[in-house]
């Protein structure tokens, strides 16, 4: 008599092992999708400091030909508009494309249109103007006094919350403003700046009056709040 060949039996997974290893995908996903975050948020940062040191750089060539003099306030970017005559800034004669204005935790279009219309992300100190009269050689400690940052009204995620324009670009004010309510990165802890004396910096984004050294909403505190919004001290 032949005997048959025993049975092959194929063990399947059971459905806790099953649920163990979805939870197990899961959480490598998970940490995937956080992981590709940080790193996306962090190439911003490094843009967007990238941004501040190049317009930095082209600022200087202005001023040298502009006896150390700043451009227009709100229209220091580009120009309003082609006619009658385009306002003085560094667009188009110092740079080319209006991309570096653009920070890019700024959501909104890029536009290099020929008019006021293209987004800018960054605006001058507002002291600046007000305190010393556009002219750099009057700061009294450039390399702590701020001179440029992201500038936006609310949540820097939101594109609606960035409204300057070519045409239209805000001072920023003391503090970032009451509508900056969240710094541009670190979960809203941390903002990049241009300081007067070219350098650039990521600090801390804190409420007003913070003492923390850095803190860009710091405007009290004295004498470190106080010099990095006034150029006179």
């Amino acid at each position: 008599m032949v005997k048959s060949s025993p049975r092959l039996f194929h063990r399947a997974f059971t459905l806790i092992e099953l649920l163990v290893a979805m939870a197990i995908i899961a959480i490598l996903a998970a940490l995937a999708v956080a992981a590709y975050a940080a790193a996306l948020e962090r190439a911003k940062a490094t843009k967007d400091l990238s941004n501040l040191r190049q317009i930095g750089t082209l600022m200087q060539t202005y001023l040298n030909d502009s006896d150390q003099i700043l451009p227009a306030s709100t229209i220091w970017p580009g120009m309003a508009s082609p006619t009658p005559t385009p306002g003085p800034g560094l667009y188009p004669k110092y740079v080319t494309t209006r991309k570096v204005f653009q920070s890019p935790f700024d959501k909104r279009a890029a536009s290099e249109a020929g008019d006021g219309t293209p987004p800018v992300s960054y605006s001058i100190n507002t002291n600046m103007y007000g305190l010393v009269g556009g002219s750099v050689l009057k700061v009294v400690s450039p390399a702590s006094t701020f001179f440029m940052a992201p500038t936006y009204n609310g949540n820097p995620g939101s594109a609606a919350s960035w409204q300057g324009i070519a045409g239209n670009a805000p001072d920023l004010l003391l503090g970032g403003g009451p509508g900056e309510t969240t710094g541009t990165h670190s979960s809203g802890t941390k903002i990049n700046v241009l300081f007067c004396d070219w350098h650039t910096e990521t600090v801390i984004f804190g409420p007003n009056g913070n003492p923390a050294p850095g803190s860009f909403k710091d405007t009290n505190t004295d004498p470190l709040g106080q010099k990095h919004w006034d150029p006179t001290k």
